[in-house]
């Protein structure tokens, strides 16, 4: 199957929930959430999906990459600023952005995202380019590059398309890799607190995610995106000695 049919097939079936789990749709689950402390009060850190995560400081809420409706949303602050990496189903969803936007948050994309979004979104919406960057409601948003270098992976994340993002939130910097292999923009970040780091399916494997998180250093590692890859081994890639907590958590669960 064409790949874009493939991602266009999954980002239908993510929109309308098929892809998740059953359990995905009790009424009384709250996703469950981190707390990371910051000079300006906690940062609630929520994972929820494979490339789905929120965050939380001071009554202002980011949804990165959201997909499968609301309902995996339910019990969390409506959102004030919505970043989207890239155009694939798993990222990247019209439905879902409908179902839980509202009619204030402010949403920022590449150019490629931007151009599928209905009017009532783009007019909301701020396209940032790799190496652009600018400040959202008092939060630092920097776009960052993501593509694939190997030769056989090139035509799922073209360079210059995709966007990760650097989030400045409570004097924090998160790290958004989007889906990406170990680039040497990766490896050349700075002062990183927080990164999420992908490895699965055409993106990077353990080995290339453990070699690139220890390169960059950032203080704490969450793998998400991570579909049947070896969470422990990656973990024992990363190692004790390298001043990087990894936090592993079920991005998979049934909530």
């Amino acid at each position: 199957m064409p790949i874009h049919r493939f991602y266009s097939r999954f980002g239908l079936l993510l929109g309308l929930g098929l892809l998740l789990p059953a359990a995905l749709t009790a009424q009384d689950r709250v996703p469950f959430s981190d707390t990371l402390a910051s000079l300006n009060g906690d940062i609630k850190i929520y994972p929820i999906n494979h490339a789905t995560l929120a965050l939380v400081w001071q009554g202002k809420t980011v949804y990165v990459d959201p997909v499968g409706g609301a309902q995996p949303f339910k019990g969390l602050p409506a959102p004030d600023l919505i970043l989207i990496t890239h155009i694939h189903g798993d990222h990247f969803s019209v439905p879902t952005l409908n179902a839980v936007g509202g009619d204030k948050a402010k949403l920022v994309a590449p150019p490629s995202v931007v151009a599928q979004l209905p009017p009532n979104l783009a007019n909301r919406a701020t396209i940032l380019t790799n190496g652009q960057s600018q400040e959202f409601l008092g939060l630092g948003v920097e776009a960052v590059p993501a593509y694939n270098l190997s030769p056989a992976r090139l035509s799922f994340h073209p360079k210059g398309r995709d966007n990760g993002y650097v989030l400045t939130m409570g004097g924090k910097r998160f790290y958004l890799s989007g889906d990406t292999e170990d680039i040497p923009e990766m490896l050349a970040l700075k002062n990183i607190d927080v990164a999420f780091v992908c490895m699965n399916g055409p993106t990077m494997d353990v080995d290339q995610a453990a070699r690139a998180v220890k390169v960059f250093k950032p203080k704490i590692v969450y793998p998400y995106h991570y579909r049947g890859s070896d969470l422990e081994k990656f973990k024992t890639l990363v190692g004790a000695d390298q001043g990087v907590e990894v936090r592993i958590r079920d991005w998979y669960a049934a909530r």
